[in-house]
C-alpha cells in the first residue's frame, strides 16, 4: 500500500516510475475519483458543521420559548443530506482503497530500468562449476535412478507437479532444513519460529499477494483460509497492527515451512523434475526494521542466503533485478542463481527483496522512534529453497557411476558421505 499524501505530491514522478517495470497508472482516473472523494468529504464537513450550529440555535429558541419546528425540518433534512454523503464517501474510499492496493510498489532509485530478466544485472558470482569428463546428468533422472525419487507414485496419489522422497533422498530434504535453520539461527542472529502453514484472507493482503494473486493460491473451501504460499505471509503478519519499538529493530525472524503454490501462471515452464512444485520445503528468511536501516538490511540478508550456498559449494550468481522483472510489492530485490549442470544453466534458488514501507502499510506495521511513529520497512529471502538446493546437490556432486557425494558440511546431518543406488524405494 501507498502513502496517500506522497502519491498525491508526487504523481508524475509515481508514474513515470512504475511505467518502468510495465505498469500503466492512469492519472487522469486517479485525479478524477481523489477529486470526487476531496469534495464529498468537504460537502459532508460543512453540512456537520451547519447541523451544529442550528441544533444550537435550536436549543436557544426554545429556551426562549420561540417555535422551532421549520428549523427542526431543516435540520432532519441536513442529517438525511448527511447520511447519504457519508455512505458516497464510504464507497468512494472502498474504490480509492481498492485503487492503491493494486498498485505496485516504487522501485528503489538503485533498480536498473528494464523490461524483463534480459535486462538483470549480474552483481557477483562465486565458485566455478566444476569440470566433468562424463555427460552429467539432470536431477530428474539422477533420483529416480537412484529410488531416492519417485514422480509416478507421488501423480497415483496425489497429481502432476508433486513428488515423493525415499531413503537418503527424504533424509537429504531434512538434513538441508536443519542445516540451513542452525546456521541462520547460530550465525546470522536469527530467532527460529515454526508459524501455522493456513493462514486468513488479511495476513495475505498484508504482504501483498491478495487481492491480485489469488489464483497462484490454495483456498480451502467454505474458509477464510488459505495454505501459504510461501513463510514471509505468517512471519511478516506476526506484528500485523502492532507498533514496534525503534530501539528493538531490526528483528530477524526464520522459519522452515511447507510451500502450496497453484502455479497458475507459469503456462508449462519447468514442467520436468522438482523445479516448480505446487509443494515444495522453504527455510525463509524474514526482517523488520527502521525505515534507515532497510538497504542495508537487504545486503546482510543476501549475504546470509549466499552463505548456505558456499558452505556447500555450489557456484551461483546475484543478479539484481530490473523494474520490469521485480515482484509486485518489492521496491528492491537480489535474486541468487545456482549452476545447474544437468540443466546446463543458472536457476533461481532465492529471491531477497527489500519491501520498504508497502507491506508494513497494508499490514498496520508500525515503529515508534521517540515520539515519532511511521510504517516499518519489511524484508525477506529464501535462506534457502530447499527443493532447489537438493537439486543443485544431486546435480554439481553426481559422480560418473551414479552416485552423489554429500557436501562435507551436510555429512554430520546426513550420516552419510555419498548417496549410492538402492537406499530407496524398491
Amino acid at each position: 500500500m501507498h502513502d496517500l499524501s506522497y502519491f498525491r505530491q508526487n504523481l508524475d514522478q509515481i508514474a513515470a516510475r512504475l511505467a518502468d517495470r510495465g505498469f500503466r497508472f492512469d492519472l487522469d482516473a486517479f485525479r478524477e475519483l481523489d477529486t470526487r472523494r476531496r469534495a464529498a468529504l468537504t460537502e459532508t464537513e460543512t453540512l456537520k458543521a451547519q447541523r451544529n450550529a442550528q441544533s444550537m440555535e435550536i436549543g436557544k429558541r426554545k429556551k426562549a420559548g420561540e417555535d422551532t419546528e421549520a428549523l427542526q425540518a431543516e435540520v432532519r433534512a441536513m442529517g438525511d443530506k448527511i447520511t447519504a454523503l457519508d455512505e458516497q464517501v464510504k464507497l468512494i474510499d472502498e474504490d480509492f482503497r481498492l485503487q492503491l492496493a493494486s498498485i505496485p510498489n516504487v522501485p528503489h532509485e538503485s533498480v536498473p530500468a528494464g523490461r524483463d530478466a534480459a535486462d538483470n544485472a549480474e552483481m557477483k558470482r562465486w565458485g566455478t562449476p566444476r569440470a566433468m569428463d562424463f555427460a552429467p546428468k539432470a536431477h530428474w533422472d539422477l533420483g529416480p535412478d537412484l529410488g531416492i525419487l519417485d514422480f509416478e507414485r507421488a501423480a497415483k496419489i496425489t497429481g502432476a507437479r508433486f513428488a515423493v522422497y525415499a531413503g537418503l533422498g527424504a533424509k537429504l530434504e531434512r538434513a538441508l532444513i536443519n542445516f540451513m535453520l542452525d546456521l541462520h539461527t547460530r550465525e546470522h542472529g536469527y530467532t527460529e519460529v515454526l508459524p501455522p502453514f493456513v493462514v486468513n484472507s488479511a495476513s495475505l493482503f498484508g504482504t501483498g499477494q491478495l487481492p491480485k494473486f489469488a489464483e497462484d493460491l490454495f483456498k480451502l473451501e467454505g474458509t477464510d483460509y488459505w495454505l501459504i504460499p510461501t513463510a514471509e505471509v505468517p512471519v511478516t503478519n506476526l506484528f500485523r497492527d502492532e507498533t514496534l519499538e525503534g530501539d528493538a529493530l531490526p528483528i530477524r525472524l526464520c522459519a522452515y515451512t511447507p510451500c502450496f503454490r497453484s502455479e497458475a501462471g507459469s503456462h508449462g515452464r519447468d514442467v520436468r523434475g522438482i523445479i516448480r512444485q505446487h509443494q515444495f520445503q522453504k527455510v525463509e528468511l524474514v526482517n523488520f526494521t527502521r525505515p534507515d536501516q532497510s538497504q542495508q538490511a537487504l545486503e546482510d540478508l543476501t549475504a546470509s542466503a549466499e552463505q548456505v550456498l558456499e558452505r556447500l559449494g555450489l557456484p551461483y550468481r546475484r543478479m539484481l533485478l530490473c523494474t520490469g522483472d521485480m515482484g509486485f510489492s518489492s521496491a528492491k530485490t537480489y535474486d541468487l542463481e545456482v549452476w545447474l549442470p544437468g540443466l546446463n544453466e543458472f536457476k533461481e534458488i532465492s529471491s531477497c527483496s527489500n519491501f520498504e514501507a508497502f507491506q508494513a502499510r497494508r499490514a498496520g506495521i508500525r515503529v515508534r522512534t521517540g515520539k515519532k511513529t511511521e510504517a516499518a520497512h519489511t524484508l525477506n529471502g529464501s535462506g534457502l529453497a530447499v527443493g532447489r538446493t537438493w537439486v543443485a546437490i544431486l546435480e554439481n556432486y553426481q559422480q560418473a557411476d551414479g552416485s552423489v557425494v554429500v557436501p562435507e558440511a551436510l555429512q554430520p546431518y546426513l550420516g552419510a558421505e555419498r548417496i549410492v543406488k538402492g537406499v530407496g524405494l524398491r
